[in-house]
C-alpha cells in the first residue's frame, strides 16, 4: 500500500512529466523568439525559469538538510534538450524536499521567505500551480507568435493519466 509520501511523489512526477512533455514538444524555431509584449523575455527563458525556480526553492528549503541543489541553467543559452536533463535533476531535488517533509511529519522546513503553508499538500499544490501557470503561458505565447501547437501537444500536457504511467 502506498504511503502519503509515495502518493505526493507520484503526483509531483506527473506534474514534472507534463512540464517535460511541453518542453520536448515546443515547435522548432520558437525557443529563441521574444514573448509578445515582453521583449526581454523569450520562450526558452520562461521554460528555464521553471527549472531555476525549483533550484532556488530546493536551496532555500532543503540545502541545510542535505538535499542536493542542482545547478541553475543560463536562461539565455540553454537548449531544450539541456533543459529537459536539468529539469530531471531539479525534479529529483523536489522529490528530496518531499521526502524531507515526510521525515518531518508531513511538513517541509520553512524558508526565510515562504508564501505557502509548509504541509506537503500545500507544497505540492503551490509548485504544480506554478508550473501549470508557466505551461499555459508558454502555450499562449506560442499562439501569440502566430504558431499553433499540434492538438496532441496542447492536449498532451493535460493527459495526466498517461503521464502518470511514465
Amino acid at each position: 500500500m502506498a504511503t502519503e509520501g509515495d502518493r505526493v511523489i507520484a503526483a509531483w512526477r506527473t506534474n514534472h512529466q507534463s512540464t517535460v512533455y511541453l518542453v520536448e514538444h515546443l515547435l522548432a524555431g520558437v525557443w529563441t523568439r521574444q514573448v509578445p509584449g515582453i521583449p526581454r523575455l523569450t520562450i526558452g527563458m520562461i521554460a528555464a525559469h521553471i527549472h531555476n525556480s525549483r533550484c532556488r526553492w530546493i536551496k532555500s528549503l532543503g540545502a541545510r538538510h542535505g538535499v542536493r541543489v542542482p545547478q541553475l541553467v543560463n536562461p539565455r543559452r540553454v537548449k531544450p534538450a539541456q533543459l529537459v536533463k536539468a529539469l530531471s535533476r531539479s525534479s529529483q531535488g523536489m522529490i528530496g524536499l518531499i521526502q524531507l517533509g515526510v521525515a518531518h511529519a508531513g511538513r517541509v522546513p520553512r524558508a526565510t521567505w515562504q508564501n505557502f503553508p509548509p504541509d506537503l499538500e500545500h507544497f505540492l499544490g503551490y509548485f504544480a500551480a506554478h508550473e501549470g501557470h508557466h505551461r499555459g503561458q508558454l502555450c499562449m505565447a506560442v499562439r501569440q507568435l502566430g504558431q499553433r501547437l499540434p492538438r496532441e501537444v496542447a492536449g498532451g500536457v493535460w493527459q495526466w493519466t498517461r503521464l502518470a504511467r511514465k
